[in-house]
């Protein structure tokens, strides 16, 4: 399942921020990552006080059944099961005096935990 955008939009999946974007792909290229084939993996796994939480990582290539979205020359890839989690969410990154890093902005949220990394649909 793939679904492909230039300009920061989708009519589904994740979508993703100039600055996350931008971050994303400095990061691969310090790694060394080609960013034509590899991309940012976006995924939920069990875990936190309200019982799941987001992982990311880079991968060199998407598995076949990921969801591939592109949003600003980055490549963001997400495994079915992820998908039905964070379908509708944005992809953003913070850097400011109290926090830096990446953020999902997930619509789909029903509770966070009080530290916000854990979440429940």
């Amino acid at each position: 399942m793939s679904t492909e955008s230039a300009d920061g939009t989708s009519d589904r999946g994740v979508d993703v921020t100039t600055e996350a974007a931008e971050e994303a792909l400095a990061l691969m290229d310090r790694e060394g990552m080609d960013a034509d084939i590899g991309g940012l993996r976006l995924f939920v796994q069990q875990g936190g006080c309200a019982g799941l939480s987001y992982g990311m990582r880079f991968d060199d290539e998407p598995e076949d059944d990921d969801m591939i979205v592109e949003h600003h020359g980055l490549r963001v890839f997400v495994d079915p099961a992820s998908a039905d989690y964070i379908g509708g969410s944005v992809l953003d990154y913070e850097s400011g005096l109290q926090a830096e890093g990446f953020h999902v902005e997930n619509p789909n949220v029903v509770s966070e935990c009080g530290c916000g990394e854990s979440f429940r649909t």
